[in-house]
């Protein structure tokens, strides 16, 4: 039986900002005990700092998750302060916007290291822990897990491949009746600091595709998953639909992506990239869970709160959706 989130330790990977940041406070809330990890120490400090005052309890361990030495670390570390692990959040990402000729081999490789390799490092380093008690590793990955989009290849290679890695462990732990659940997270367009950390190749700051969501609707799936752990929970129903459009004809995705959907053209701003980014160096500052497009962002998706945590459902309202949006295009179509 999962412990109440008042009773955990949980480890969140990816805590200076953005949603690990906000899935901590959200943590906090409702009086866990908190391990903070990323490369930032300036931004956990003022982090635990805002989850004493909300009545968690904090511990700062700084970690680049792309060397598992130091993942080893922060589990060891875990296990020493509070004695277990309960819930152990991969979550740390970088990015790159760029066409895959303009993207050097080492911007890929880095982006895999840290948005892949650092969740199976999370997960290697959390599992021996959680073997024992029992516990759940949450891994966030993304609606880009399950669908490509163009400027975004290493981002969306390494998301798809924690999706896979997971559900090669879920299945072992299965077999092995290990007492361990693996969550897939998988959010829609967030506003978080992410696209202005990004590393861009295409002359402009990127921007997320609409529609927007805020972090704290993921922040509230990544708790809800905590306490009743579901093999995956898409956030925000634009991505459901299109992870199921994808399963329905990846040839009709490509065409919307390229037509009304304009991939290319909605992941750029008209604002100058500075050419600063988190890639190879951490971010600096105190850290902050949102980006900088929050206007027309949505605080709740209804979606999420009411089918999210109940996968059935979900996909039930996701093909109805799915199949008003073919008609819809049907309609328009005739009417050209």
């Amino acid at each position: 039986m999962v412990a109440a989130i008042a009773d955990q330790v949980v480890v969140v990977t990816g805590a200076s900002s953005g949603i690990g940041r906000e899935a901590a406070l959200e943590f906090a809330r409702r009086g866990a005990a908190l391990v903070l990890a990323a490369r930032n120490r300036e931004a956990l400090d003022t982090l635990a700092e805002e989850v004493s005052r909300l009545s968690g309890v904090p511990l700062v361990v700084p970690t680049d998750v792309s060397d598992f030495g130091q993942v080893s670390e922060l589990a060891a570390r875990t296990v020493e302060r509070f004695g277990r692990i309960d819930t152990w959040v991969n979550n740390a990402s970088v990015s790159t916007y760029g066409s895959v000729e303009q993207m050097e081999v080492d911007e890929i490789r880095r982006v895999i290291e840290v948005n892949l390799l650092g969740e199976i490092h999370g997960m290697k380093a959390a599992l021996p822990h959680l073997r024992r008690t029992g516990g759940t590793v949450i891994n966030v990955s993304s609606t880009l897990g399950k669908r490509a989009v163009a400027l975004q290849a290493a981002y969306c290679a390494a998301k798809h491949g924690v999706v896979a890695f997971g559900e090669a462990l879920r299945l072992e732990l299965r077999h092995a009746q290990v007492p361990v659940h693996v969550v897939d997270v998988l959010p829609s367009s967030i506003n978080t600091p992410l696209f202005e950390h990004a590393r861009s190749k295409i002359g402009v700051l990127p921007q997320p595709i609409p529609p927007v969501y805020e972090p704290r609707v993921v922040a509230e799936a990544i708790v809800g998953a905590a306490q009743r752990p579901v093999r995956q929970v898409f956030v925000g129903f634009a991505g459901r639909l299109l992870e199921a459009a994808q399963r329905l004809s990846p040839a009709l995705v490509d065409w919307y992506l390229l037509g009304p959907g304009r991939v290319v053209d909605n992941q750029k701003t008209d604002r100058p990239d500075d050419g600063a980014d988190n890639l190879e160096h951490p971010s600096r500052g105190p850290g902050r869970t949102a980006g900088q497009f929050g206007r027309g962002s949505k605080s709740i998706s209804v979606y999420t709160r009411l089918f999210g945590l109940h996968p059935a459902r979900g996909r039930f309202v996701a093909g109805v959706g799915l199949a008003g949006g073919v008609a819809a295009l049907r309609w328009a179509g005739r009417r050209r």
